[in-house]
């Protein structure tokens, strides 16, 4: 079969790559998947990313043009006065052992000099893998001497020795390492990390204290939203601050709504409430006839209704949140149930049961929840579990359940259902207020299917 022309597979290649677009979003997501989500990360990676860049920009530089520049003019001194003294040797035949020469290279060029007469160079060793004195004197000595050399940078780390082959031996040379090699180099470096690393520990503190503000806003927003008093002032930067006083005036008109809400509604139960305490009066002074007793009945049930829409409406916001056992919170049900004839399988708790929440409010949303689970099932059972950041409270019952469909329709106000726990006699309100008062906590309210075969009600409080 024959093979694809090259160019017709890079232009194959080309068609199935994404668009740079996706590519772009392909990236871009990689990238937000690997840096941290906290703003408190991020606002040090934005300080501390553009000084590390800066920094490496500048060790390079310094690195590559300063530090190899010295390095490299030193090292050429040192390779000439090498050069020089076999020069020196081998035009001058009249000084033999090389005493004067020897001498002179001592106490001129501070350089220690042997005639190895007969030796020859050692093995070449393994070259270091970054030195830049070993790479830059062997050039020199390449260029300047042209001659079969051995070097070691390496082995006393304070001292370098260059022999040269000469026509009668070898040329030992011995020479301080700081002659040939800009050594004083790392002080500059070091100066540059201790001053960047004391900026940095700056920016970092004061950094923090803007962070504060912000995180202390998100705290008292998440306690708001939980139900949960709360004393805030602005503080920070003046944007943070601005945000501050814009959460302050939003709880305000919250709170003036509700108790708006509360104060017309505390009113509309009292003119109800007359109306129908005329209508109860007005029956017990009628003859008590099967009409009577059927108008008594609906009467009764216009006050269960209107006492309801009363506590749906108005919710129990004026109670404060405070630390609560739900062991003993959760017994106490068990006792109230028991005593309106219900039959509760268990009650069990797991883990730690202190949560921060208004008990009288939950107590009146879980008891909803299981005399709704008693009234349609023989058997009730109740659990607490304690989770990472939340507490949930699961009340299973083996009745006949809710269709999946219909599971949220429930939780509408008035709401009643035609199949098999149709409400038969309440208000249509009861799920309504679990929920209203499960959300207030920042929590919920969710149903779903039980081990027991009927219904499960999970209320989660945020803990």
């Amino acid at each position: 079969m024959p093979r694809a022309h090259p160019r017709n597979r890079i232009l194959a290649a080309l068609a199935r790559a994404p668009p740079p677009r996706r590519l772009w979003r392909l990236l871009s997501r990689a990238i937000g998947d690997l840096l941290p989500k906290g703003l408190y990360a991020r606002s040090l990676i934005i300080i501390i990313a553009p000084v590390v860049l800066l920094q490496s920009v500048i060790a390079y530089t310094f690195m590559e043009r300063h530090w190899q520049l010295v390095t490299r003019r030193l090292s050429a001194a040192v390779t000439a006065d090498v050069a020089a003294l076999i020069d020196v040797y081998e035009s001058y035949p009249q000084d033999k052992d090389a005493e004067t020469l020897t001498r002179i290279a001592g106490t001129r060029l501070n350089l220690d000099l042997d005639i190895l007469k007969g030796a020859t160079l050692p093995v070449a060793g393994p070259r270091p893998f970054f030195s830049i004195l070993d790479e830059v004197l062997s050039d020199e000595i390449r260029r300047q001497i042209r001659r079969p050399y051995w070097i070691d940078t390496v082995g006393r780390s304070s001292l370098i020795e260059i022999r040269v082959a000469i026509p009668d031996g070898v040329m030992r040379v011995t020479a301080r390492r700081s002659m040939a090699y800009a050594s004083n180099s790392h002080i500059f470096l070091l100066w540059m990390s201790g001053s960047s690393l004391v900026l940095l520990g700056v920016a970092i503190l004061f950094l923090r204290n803007q962070i504060k503000p912000i995180l202390r806003l998100a705290a008292v927003a998440e306690s708001f939203g939980k139900g949960r008093e709360i004393e805030f002032r602005p503080r920070g930067a003046r944007e943070v601050r601005q945000a501050g006083h814009a959460f302050i005036e939003m709880k305000r008109r919250i709170e003036r709504a509700m108790e708006q809400r509360t104060t017309m509604l505390n009113g509309v139960s009292h003119d109800l409430r007359t109306i129908i305490t005329r209508f109860k009066l007005t029956l017990a002074l009628i003859d008590q006839t099967a009409d009577a007793e059927d108008l008594q009945r609906d009467v009764d049930e216009m006050s269960r209704m209107l006492e309801a829409y009363l506590a749906f409406a108005r919710g129990d916001s004026g109670e404060p949140a405070v630390p609560t056992d739900m062991r003993a919170l959760l017994e106490d049900l068990r006792t109230d149930m028991e005593r309106l004839g219900a039959h509760v399988e268990a009650v069990e708790i797991e883990g730690d049961s202190t949560v921060t929440l208004r008990p009288d409010a939950i107590r009146r949303c879980l008891f909803n929840l299981a005399a709704n689970a008693a009234r349609y099932g023989d058997t009730v059972a109740v659990v607490g579990r304690r989770e990472v950041r939340s507490f949930l409270v699961s009340i299973d019952d083996d009745g006949p359940g809710i269709p999946p469909d219909q599971r949220e329709e429930v939780f509408k106000p008035f709401v009643r259902l035609d199949d098999a726990r149709q409400d038969a006699g309440g208000s249509g309100l009861g799920l309504s207020i679990a929920r209203d008062i499960a959300r207030a906590h920042g929590g919920d309210v969710s149903l779903h299917d039980s081990p027991l075969g009927g219904l499960r009600a999970t209320v989660r409080i945020p803990a």
